[in-house]
């Protein structure tokens, strides 16, 4: 009776350690895989609290995300940040590669070396790394980060587009293949549009030549159209003291011609001023009348009168 009470005891302890080896077989592939979430640049597609999708390459393929549509702008030779977050560690680095036009174009994942009981002891790194791969062996560690992390990448200055790939890749050691998480971003690397600069004006740097106002000389208002006869610009000389005023020599020759009658003329019209021709009467306040322009005729046809010496 008690053996049959003591193997009525023991079954549900067998159950219950039969019901706890098959739940640890179950999660025991999650366990056995670190996640990561990509926090930036923008994944291409939606993620969950695991960073699901990701284990398919080149970006996480296996389906069950949503396309983002999210594009981040960088300039060519920018140093841009990437900040992952890995929710489930182990062993392992990271390595970031791009791609110009396609995912196709992303490089394939490193050649991994297996060794005793581990599929993904190692895997090759790239030291330097070659383009499309622009960083590799990233945040190499063996224990739990405890926060995102975040370091930098250079883009290539000689590389422009308007829709990239950036691939981050996770390599995981001391697990069971694949070996292997991805997660990728869509950016674009173009120039800084520079503002314009507005050409300006010409301008003239020289002192402008100041033109002093010069009063038209006889010769230049008596060439006027209509004028027959070229007036020669007098020279005003002073008067001399023992001379006696000619009336109408306006270049003090002692001789009066026709050219110095039409001055005469126009200084009456008001064309002129009686500056071009300072010989007129004093008594008549260098006026030219009637009386002017008769003296001066008699002097262009018998001669001034002679110099008093």
């Amino acid at each position: 009776m008690l053996r049959f009470k003591a193997k009525r005891t023991e079954r549900p302890r067998l159950i219950g350690c039969t019901l706890l080896a098959a739940v640890s077989g179950i999660f025991a592939p999650v366990l056995a895989h670190a996640h990561f979430i990509l926090v930036a640049p923008d994944s291409w597609m939606s993620q969950d609290d695991l960073g699901l999708p990701e284990k398919l390459g080149p970006c996480g393929d296996e389906g069950g995300g949503t396309p983002a549509g999210k594009v981040t702008a960088f300039r060519p030779g920018q140093a841009i940040a990437v900040t992952i977050d890995e929710v489930i560690t182990h062993p392992g680095h990271y390595r970031v590669a791009l791609a110009m036009n396609d995912h196709s174009e992303l490089p394939p994942e490193p050649l991994v070396t297996p060794t005793g009981n581990d599929p993904c002891a190692s895997a090759a790194i790239q030291n330097p790394p070659t383009f499309p791969i622009l960083a590799d062996n990233v945040l190499p560690h063996t224990q739990a980060f405890g926060k995102p992390q975040t370091f930098t990448v250079t883009l290539p200055a000689n590389i422009t587009c308007t829709k990239c790939t950036l691939q981050v890749l996770e390599f995981m050691s001391s697990h069971t293949a694949p070996c292997f998480y991805h997660h990728c971003a869509d950016i674009s690397i173009q120039a800084e549009v520079e503002a314009a600069t507005p050409t300006p004006s010409p301008t003239n740097t020289q002192t402008p030549t100041r033109i002093a106002a010069q009063t038209p000389t006889a010769s230049q208002t008596a060439s006027a159209p209509g004028t027959p006869t070229q007036i020669p610009t007098p020279s005003i000389m002073p008067t001399p003291v023992s001379a006696r005023p000619c009336v109408g020599d306006c270049d003090h020759n002692q001789s009066v011609t026709v050219d110095e009658l039409v001055v005469l003329v126009r200084i009456a019209l008001g064309e002129l001023p009686s500056e071009f021709c300072p010989a007129l009467d004093p008594n008549n306040g260098n006026l030219v009348t009637v009386d002017v322009l008769v003296t001066a005729v008699n002097n262009d046809l018998s001669g001034c009168p002679a110099v008093v010496s």
